[in-house]
């Protein structure tokens, strides 16, 4: 059972985008956060958008605030993944929009699915969701669930 106020993201959602390029979240992933908390979205390498929850964002912030200014590699990176994220708080009617490169790298044009992965959730055009489906279907899912120890 989750702890009082900590949020869990489950479930799938197929939502479309509004004519403004607006996506609305769920209401039961929105309603554990207060209106003006910050969430991240950036593109996964994988082809999809990782949406980090303030308590996610959190942890990152933890991280990226303990690299060093003198190491090269992890500036690099830093500047990167920041330059590619952005930041959003839900507008009254529950709705996020994200950046024209951020639907461009996730292939979206009018349909989403969101789908939960307990402490954060992600975006995905329809096809690409239909591809990890496939991808973890059947025993795939059983050979994963043993590997992680589930």
């Amino acid at each position: 059972m989750a702890q009082p106020g900590k949020a869990v993201f489950t479930g799938l959602f197929r939502h479309t985008l509004d004519d403004k390029g607006r996506l609305t979240i769920p209401s039961e992933w929105r309603h554990a956060h207060a209106q003006e908390d910050t969430f991240l979205a950036t593109p996964h390498p994988d082809g999809y958008i990782a949406v980090l929850p303030p308590g996610e964002v959190d942890k990152l912030h933890e991280k990226i605030s303990a690299m060093k200014l003198s190491d090269a590699a992890a500036q690099a990176f830093s500047a990167r993944f920041f330059s590619q994220t952005q930041g959003f708080s839900f507008d009254k009617a529950g709705r996020i929009g994200l950046t024209e490169a951020l639907l461009k790298h996730a292939g979206l044009e009018k349909d989403a699915v969101l789908v939960g992965s307990l402490t954060k959730f992600n975006i995905y055009n329809p096809v690409r969701w239909q591809q990890e489906e496939s991808r973890t279907a059947g025993e795939n899912f059983g050979d994963l669930m043993r590997r992680l120890d589930i």
